[in-house]
C-alpha cells in the first residue's frame, strides 16, 4: 500500500493539487494513501488537506519561535515553510522506524519557481537519495542545477503555467501521478525486500571518484575489487554534483570505503571553473573513519565551458578543448599549491581515524594528458602539488605513498585497489 506525500502552496495551487491527488488515487488503486500537506503563506479549509498550514506553523515551527507567516516577505515565507514543512517530513519519515505501517515511499510537488524552491528545500534537507521524488515545475527545463543538487529530484517540465485547468496540463499531472505511484510501488517493494529477515547485505559498498581523464583506472580498480572480492562499485563523475553525491551517501552511511583517485572539482573550487563540488569537498569519509584513499587524479585541469566561456584572465593560459562543450585549463603552480594545502588542511582537521586514511601520489602523471609528451605535461606543476601534499602531512600520522607510475597505468591501479582492500580487511 504506497503512502504519497503531496506537498504543496493550497492557498494558490489547490485546484491543481486536488486534481493530481485523485488522479493518485486513480492510478494507485484502493490501497493507495496520500497525505497532502499545505506549505502555503495562508491558512486554507478543505476536506482533502491531511496536514493544514497552520498545524505546520506551530506544532513544527522553529526552535526559534513561530512567525506570523502572513507578514513575512515572499522570500522568507519561502524558508519559514521550508523549515517547517522540513521537521513535519523529517518525523513522518522516521517514525516509519518504529512503525511501518506509516511509512512513506514517495513525494510529489506541482507548482511555479517558488514551490519549486520551497519542496526542493524541503526534501534535499531530510529524504535519502534513492528515496521517490518528482517536482512538477514550470522552471524544469531551464538549469535546475540548484534545485537538485546532489540528489535526486526528478523534475517535469509543466509546460503551461500550473494556474487552473485545461487538457494539456492535466495530461502531464496526470502522467506525473502515474510516474509517482510507479516509483513508490516499486521503493515500497524494495523496503519489503530489505526489511526481510533472510536477507543479509554481502557486499561491501565502495565509492570511486572518476573523470574521463581518470577512467581507466577506475576501471581497473573497479574491475578488480568486484571480481576478487564481495565489493560492489558506485562510480561518481566528478562534475561537481558528483562530488557532492559522493560526500552525500557518506554521510548517509550508504558507503563503506571511498578510493577517491579524482579529485578534479577542488581544481574548479580553487579557480572558479564549471565542476565546484564546494568547499567541504573530501570531509564526509574523513568525518566518517571509514576507509579512505585519496590520490591525485586530474588536479591537472579545471573546467570550463565552450572555449569562448573561458574568463579573460585565463584566455593566455595553457587551454585544451576536450570536447565542444568542455575546455580544460591547466592548473599553474601556485594553484596547485593552492589545492595542495587544501587536501592537508582537510585531512589534518577532519581525520576521524588517521590509520583509515591514505594519500598516494601518481608521480608519473595525474591524468591522461598530463603524462611525458601530452598536452598538460608540467613537471613543475606537478611537483608542486606532490611536496605540498608531503611536506603538508609529514609527521601527521598519514600515510602518504610516493608511486613512480601514472595515475591510469595498470598495476598502479591495482595496487592501489590492494590498498584499500587491506584497509576494509576483506
Amino acid at each position: 500500500m504506497p503512502h504519497i506525500v503531496i506537498l504543496g502552496t493550497c492557498d494558490s495551487k489547490l485546484q491543481e493539487l486536488l486534481y493530481l491527488r485523485s488522479r493518485i488515487l486513480k492510478a494507485g488503486g484502493s490501497k493507495c494513501k496520500v497525505t497532502l500537506v499545505d506549505a502555503g503563506r495562508s491558512p486554507v479549509q478543505h476536506e482533502a488537506i491531511t496536514v493544514p498550514q497552520d498545524t505546520l506553523t506551530s506544532k513544527y515551527s522553529p526552535k526559534e519561535g513561530t512567525k506570523d507567516v502572513g507578514s513575512l516577505p515572499r522570500g522568507e515565507v519561502i524558508n519559514y515553510m521550508i523549515t517547517c514543512a522540513s521537521s513535519w517530513l523529517r518525523e513522518a519519515y522516521q517514525n516509519a522506524v518504529n512503525d511501518p505501517n506509516s511509512a512513506i515511499h514517495g513525494i510529489i510537488a506541482a507548482g511555479g519557481t517558488g514551490n519549486t524552491a520551497l519542496v526542493s528545500g524541503v526534501v534535499r534537507a531530510v529524504l535519502p537519495i534513492g528515496f521517490p521524488k518528482l517536482i512538477v515545475s514550470t522552471n524544469a527545463s531551464a538549469d535546475v542545477s540548484h534545485v537538485v543538487g546532489e540528489t535526486d529530484i526528478c523534475m517535469m517540465p509543466s509546460i503551461v503555467d500550473i494556474a487552473g485547468s485545461n487538457e494539456l496540463l492535466n495530461r502531464i499531472l496526470s502522467n506525473a501521478a502515474g510516474a509517482i505511484v510507479g516509483m513508490s510501488q516499486v521503493y515500497e517493494q524494495d523496503l519489503v525486500d530489505r526489511n526481510d529477515a533472510t536477507v543479509e547485505r554481502k557486499k561491501k559498498r565502495v565509492g570511486l571518484s572518476m573523470f574521463g581523464v581518470t577512467t581507466p583506472a577506475v576501471d581497473n580498480i573497479r574491475q578488480y575489487l568486484e571480481d576478487n572480492y564481495p565489493v560492489e562499485c558506485f562510480v561518481f563523475h566528478q562534475t561537481g554534483a558528483g562530488g557532492k553525491a559522493m560526500e552525500r551517501l557518506v554521510d548517509e552511511g550508504g558507503l563503506d570505503a571511498v578510493c577517491d583517485l579524482t579529485t578534479t572539482e577542488l581544481c574548479d573550487h580553487i579557480c572558479g571553473g564549471v565542476m565546484d563540488s564546494g568547499p567541504h569537498r573530501l570531509e564526509a569519509s574523513l568525518k566518517a573513519g571509514i576507509p579512505y584513499i585519496i590520490s591525485c587524479g586530474a588536479l591537472d585541469m579545471c573546467n570550463f565551458g565552450p572555449r569562448s566561456t573561458v574568463p579573460e584572465k585565463y584566455k593566455d593560459r595553457k587551454l585544451f578543448e576536450h570536447n565542444s562543450t568542455v575546455t580544460l585549463m591547466r592548473t599553474s603552480q601556485e594553484e596547485c599549491k593552492a589545492i595542495g594545502s587544501f587536501i592537508v588542511e582537510k585531512i589534518k582537521t577532519y581525520a576521524k581515524d588517521k590509520s583509515k586514511v591514505q594519500v598516494v601520489l601518481p608521480l608519473g602523471g595525474v591524468s591522461i594528458v598530463a603524462t611525458p609528451e601530452a598536452p598538460f605535461h608540467d613537471p613543475g606543476a606537478d611537483e608542486v602539488l606532490f611536496s605540498t601534499l608531503r611536506d603538508g602531512l609529514k609527521d601527521s600520522g598519514i600515510e602518504v605513498i610516493e608511486d613512480q607510475r601514472a595515475v591510469n597505468d595498470g598495476k598502479f591501479a591495482a595496487d592501489v585497489a590492494r590498498r584499500l582492500v587491506s584497509m576494509m580487511q576483506l
